[in-house]
């Protein structure tokens, strides 16, 4: 396809020349997350944009611009609110011929090398740290995105599930969510970017699936009283109010979610299409799959046991579906009587792996998900996302991180057919 040419926006950035970058038609763009790359300060992300996003650049597109899923901890975004650090941004991103579409807004904090487990859904979305801290990434994402290119920022799915216990709590996140809306209203009226807030469904999370997802639309932010509130907030009528739910609101797929959950990509895209939710982000990413668990999968799982995350698991067997809280939990329950069902993993794994040694991974559901984008180009952003590179068994990581990031981006390119990138 043809790049287009970025309009000069000064004096916070220089025209930056043709964009291309990983870009797979109809203007949809492709790349990884940072949040594989430990640091929580904006020094880390530097060092990271500076050295390891741009050497996956160079092995990508190293003669056009790269578009980067950058991950901002609160203390990095606190940081950025210096003048002289976001002009130090900027001028990084287009030194090493970087551009931003997208960000991730779900971990918070601490994301690598101490345990976090279910840590990793605090602040959640019945908090004002929750809804200040994304409102300053959506404010940081208008200045740093290019001219003719929308924005994304995915998020938890409201709050880890055992933590809402009421319809007070429901009430809490949507409220937060409608005043984060208003928030992005408010920079498109402002500066003409379009940037989207994509709720990202997690197994053992308040939206665990996407009817779960679907019915919380309905419920709480397209009812009649989410539509007047927000059109209080915004400072709009009521009958604009609705629109900016539909602009600004949506979904994030993660792949590996989803295929845990059991879910289907061809009725996920249908029912997302038919409620009028965005996808406004599709986490490329895939996680284990045991057909049979038997005494040698328990055992081959075991290396796969960590600290830091968690790793939910589902488990099916018929029509019924059972969920453990973390694999430890899972694996440590009683097995039952007979053969025990099909196991499901959130454990996210290289997405060119259709096989560990003893088990299979989801990527039969990524397969079909990106045929489905080939066909249909369901969301116009795509991030890689595998941030377990330094909890994986060697089995699962026998190459370096820069070509391990760029064998997996090379692998959803040519599912989605694209033997020419940038263009």
């Amino acid at each position: 396809m043809r790049a287009r040419r970025c309009a000069e926006r000064a004096p916070r950035r220089r025209n930056r020349g043709r964009l291309g970058g990983v870009r797979i038609g109809g203007g949809a763009h492709l790349t990884y997350c940072t949040n594989v790359h430990p640091g929580e300060r904006w020094s880390d992300v530097r060092d990271n944009l500076a050295q390891r996003v741009s050497a996956v650049r160079a092995e990508m597109c190293p003669d056009r611009p790269f578009g980067t899923g950058l991950w901002l901890s609160s203390h990095a975004v606190a940081d950025l609110q210096d003048a002289h650090a976001r002009a130090e941004l900027v001028e990084l991103l287009d030194r090493h011929g970087l551009y931003v579409f997208t960000l991730n807004g779900f971990p918070y904090g601490a994301f690598h090398g101490r345990a976090i487990k279910e840590r990793v859904y605090q602040p959640d979305w019945r908090q004002d740290a929750r809804r200040e801290y994304s409102d300053a990434l959506a404010t940081l994402l208008a200045q740093l995105l290019p001219e003719g290119v929308d924005g994304s920022i995915s998020t938890l799915p409201g709050a880890f599930r055992p933590a809402i216990r009421s319809r007070d709590d429901e009430q809490a996140m949507a409220d937060q969510l409608l005043a984060h809306a208003a928030h992005l209203h408010a920079l498109h009226e402002r500066t003409g970017k379009r940037i989207a807030l994509a709720l990202e469904p997690e197994p053992c999370c308040y939206i665990e699936t996407t009817a779960e997802a679907i019915a919380f639309f309905e419920r709480w932010l397209r009812s009649e009283r989410a539509v007047a509130h927000l059109a209080d907030l915004a400072g709009v009528p009521t009958a604009d109010a609705a629109a900016i739910v539909e602009r600004h609101l949506g979904v994030c797929l993660d792949a590996c979610h989803a295929a845990v959950e059991f879910e289907d990509p061809a009725e996920i895209a249908s029912a997302l299409r038919g409620a009028a939710i965005p996808i406004a982000k599709i986490q490329l990413s895939s996680g284990l799959r045991i057909g049979r668990m038997d005494a040698a999968a328990r055992a081959a799982l075991r290396p796969y046991l960590d600290e830091v995350y968690l790793h939910q698991v589902v488990e099916r067997r018929g029509a019924q579906l059972t969920r453990h809280l973390d694999l430890a939990e899972a694996l440590a329950a009683p097995a039952g009587a007979g053969a025990e069902g099909e196991w499901r993993i959130h454990f996210h794994v290289p997405v060119f792996l259709e096989r560990m040694r003893a088990f299979d991974s989801t990527q039969a559901f990524l397969r079909e998900l990106l045929v489905l984008q080939r066909a249909q180009r369901l969301s116009a952003h795509l991030e890689v996302e595998t941030y377990t590179w330094d909890v994986l068994p060697d089995e699962a990581r026998s190459d370096s991180l820069t070509h391990a990031i760029a064998r997996e981006l090379r692998f959803c390119l040519g599912e989605l057919g694209v033997t020419e990138i940038g263009r």
